[in-house]
């Protein structure tokens, strides 16, 4: 699986506990920093952090994908919108959170199934 890092670096033990939650091996973890231009418009800078990915077309529709999504809300949202038109669905999410301790460190908490999510979510649309 390629993991696209829109946040913070994964350390090794991080990426463990991805590779035990998924089953799955990583094979790249790519890291795209994000910077933002609060005085430009979102949409086209989301777009050029996706084209900095890299993957070509066929890529995006084929490869297993796992995203650690960036804190700032608005840019995940933009993100997750500009990533479902690419692929045809949402991707996989990791969920990071704090550990308990005097010294902060992050845990991976979950991955979530955003596609499976939204199928369910469209059971209870006419409820």
């Amino acid at each position: 699986m390629l993991i696209l890092n829109f946040a913070h670096p994964l350390t090794p033990e991080q990426q463990q506990q991805i590779e035990q939650f998924t089953g799955a091996s990583i094979e790249e973890v790519r890291n795209i920093p994000v910077h933002i231009d609060q005085e430009q418009e979102l949409g086209p800078q989301v777009v050029e952090l996706v084209n900095a990915v890299g993957l070509t077309q066929e890529e995006w529709q084929s490869r297993v994908l796992l995203i650690n999504p960036p804190g700032y809300a608005p840019v995940a949202l933009v993100l997750f919108a500009e990533l479902h038109g690419r692929r045809g669905h949402f991707p996989a999410v990791i969920r990071v959170r704090p550990k308990p301790g005097a010294v902060p460190t992050f845990e991976i908490a979950e991955i979530l199934n955003l596609q499976e999510i939204r199928n369910q979510a469209r059971q209870r649309r006419y409820v």
